[in-house]
């Protein structure tokens, strides 16, 4: 039976010897290993955090001192110690979910896993604790180095710094990697930190020469601590923290658990708000992901555990089209520039950097920063191209409104990952965009079906120069070519056909079935299924769906029921303005929305999801054939 078989809470790892941390620490390696390579998961990131967890957790005591974690897919090792060790179903339905989940554990308190969220989450905590007179216990929040290149990181730490009676540790995850190399000016006041350390090398280098030389005299003391004042700031620039009133440790060898414990007993004894500054490496202790340059190993599929590859290539998919399409753009238009949130190879613009590096900026995990930087962009005469995935663009929502709509600015935003995502639970889900976006004056919104599409779809948005455009896409690979029937004024129509079936109640009646996106082979399905009933119908795929147009609305009063199916929310979906849109033309068609409900989704995988949100054709087909029934 081995260490971590034994670990069933943190108490059991403050009982281990310091040989055994070293021990457990080299099997939990080998067990995320084994585990994350059948499921899937944020392997490279919990490599690196394997001793520095283990540390945490031996200085302090959770749940009585509260660990956050930014942005939560670093909590793999956290997950292990606190007792759940059943990785076989992880970021699966009923299993673990891979990031902190209160249902799970009363170690864990944040579950959202987007990032630079944790020093705001622990500074209200810690403010909690003081206002509650509870001074016996502790906040420790582990960010990574890419998000303090958020700006909700930098408000937090303004707040932070002035309060001297929070007892708030901050520990910081350097490996100079967020999805990919850390960018910015505080990117490079790590890596001054980290490459720095004659200061403290001086000081141990005194002490010693000191206590060889016998009780040092008045003169050498002084003269030790005059020249350590001289070259501080030359040597150790830690003091951009330290002039906030943040009292800095480090930097720490994240890797060696007695330097990570004896830094975070310091801080602990600190009684105030302390930064801990510890180095590790993304990836530590396998070689395929100390190996990567390109940061295959942040989050993985299925691999073959002894090389790394993946178990089943990934299929063509919508991201390469995107990225293929952008750098074909980028040859015809030298205006277009693309802008990526430390997410260049996720979101499929690197091939735009490779072939224009001059234009293409990553900006950090600042999706706020993003968007307004772009307008001041669009205003100098470029059109900007920013890629994220669609769950992140919620935390620019007020800039796409204020900066880039108000001032009619021509700003395309690219959203990776729209709809269903699945096994990263409820807050990748990118389910929100087109019903948060549909408010904004102006704006263009496109849910592409297939490649043709994608591609025409982000020429168009690239001419939109007064207003803000939107191109969405899914997660995945992509489907067959659904080609258009006819057009009408901008609505492709897939499929016309004749009920053949003798139905029943249903049989004779006109429906138009509108498929939003990826939703589109799902409503190709349902029509077929319904014509075999006896029923006419119609399919249509818009894809540019905001504004509503027109001939969507006249289609509809041409039929005696609309089904509209997408795969974001249906309260104040696509489907439920094409709603609003028939009434305001006195339409009296009713319009039936299909999509998901106004609520936080469970990890799973797509299927599931559609299969548990009667999203499926057959789940549709009866609901129509009620429907008719009744009417």
């Amino acid at each position: 039976m081995g260490l971590l078989e034994k670990i069933q809470s943190p108490a059991d790892v403050r009982r281990l010897t310091p040989t055994q941390t070293v021990e457990l620490a080299e099997e939990i390696r080998g067990f995320l290993v084994r585990t994350v390579s059948r499921t899937g998961g944020h392997l490279g990131p919990n490599l690196g955090v394997v001793e520095l967890t283990i540390g945490m957790h031996r200085v302090f005591s959770s749940p009585k001192d509260t660990f956050v974690f930014d942005t939560g897919h670093q909590s793999y090792v956290h997950k292990l110690l606190t007792g759940r060790q059943a990785f076989g179903d992880l970021r699966q339905r009923g299993g673990l979910s891979g990031y902190p989940s209160r249902a799970e554990s009363e170690h864990d308190v944040v579950e959202n896993s987007h990032a630079s969220t944790a020093l705001s989450w622990a500074d209200g905590i810690a403010k909690a604790n003081v206002v509650r007179g509870l001074n016996d216990r502790h906040v420790v929040a582990l960010i990574g180095d890419g998000a303090l290149t958020g700006g909700m990181a930098w408000e937090a730490l303004n707040n932070i710094a002035a309060g001297h009676d929070r007892r708030l540790i901050m520990i910081v995850n350097d490996n100079g990697r967020s999805y990919a190399p850390t960018i910015g000016g505080m990117a490079h006041h790590l890596d001054t930190l980290r490459t720095t350390r004659g200061y403290e090398s001086f000081l141990e280098w005194g002490k010693r020469t000191l206590r060889r030389s016998g009780p040092p005299g008045r003169l050498a003391y002084d003269a030790l601590h005059g020249l350590k004042k001289g070259i501080k700031d030359v040597v150790s620039p830690q003091g951009m923290f330290e002039d906030l009133g943040i009292k800095y440790v480090g930097p720490v060898d994240g890797h060696d658990v007695d330097d990570v414990e004896r830094a975070l007993a310091r801080a602990k004894a600190f009684g105030a708000p302390v930064l801990v500054h510890v180095i590790t490496e993304k990836g530590r202790g396998y070689s395929p992901a100390e190996q990567d340059v390109a940061d295959r190993f942040h989050a993985v599929g299925q691999i073959h555990p002894e090389t790394g590859l993946p178990v089943a290539p990934s299929r063509f998919g919508w991201t390469k089209v995107f990225a293929d399409e952008i750098v074909a753009i980028g040859h015809d238009r030298p205006d277009v520039v693309a802008i990526t949130a430390a997410m260049l190879a996720p979101v499929g613009l690197a091939p735009f950097e490779k072939a224009f590096p001059a234009r293409t900026f990553d900006v950090g995990i600042a999706e706020q920063h993003a968007a307004t930087s772009a307008a001041g962009m669009a205003f100098a005469g470029l059109h900007p191209v920013v890629a994220l995935y669609a769950t992140f663009l919620n935390r620019a929502f007020d800039q796409v409104l204020m900066d880039v709509a108000l001032h009619k600015a021509g700003v395309t935003f690219v959203l990776d990952r729209a709809g269903i995502t699945g096994s990263d639970g409820a807050s990748h889900n990118g389910m929100w965009d087109i019903a948060m976006l549909r408010i904004v004056p102006g704006l263009h919104l496109a849910a592409p079906r297939d490649e043709a599409t994608l591609r025409a779809a982000l020429r168009t948005a690239v001419d939109i120069d007064d207003a803000p455009s939107v191109v969405r896409y899914p997660k995945g690979a992509l489907g067959d070519p659904m080609p258009a029937l006819d057009t009408l004024d901008g609505v492709d129509v897939l499929a016309r056909e004749t009920g053949t079936g003798t139905g029943g109640a249903g049989a004779r009646r006109r429906v138009l079935v509108v498929g939003i996106g990826a939703m589109a082979g799902t409503a190709l399905e349902v029509s077929t299924a319904l014509a075999a009933h006896g029923v006419d119908t119609t399919v249509a795929s818009p894809t540019w769906v905001l504004p509503m147009p027109s001939a969507l609305v006249k289609l509809a009063g041409e039929h005696d029921l609309v089904v509209a199916i997408e795969d974001g929310i249906a309260e104040g979906g696509a489907g439920a303005l094409l709603g609003e849109h028939a009434a305001l033309a006195r339409v009296t068609t009713p319009v039936r929305t299909v999509g998901l409900p106004t609520e936080f989704l469970d990890h799973a995988s797509r299927e599931q999801i559609v299969v548990g949100h009667r999203l499926t054709a057959a789940d549709v087909v009866r609901d129509v054939l009620d429907d008719l029934s009744r009417g």
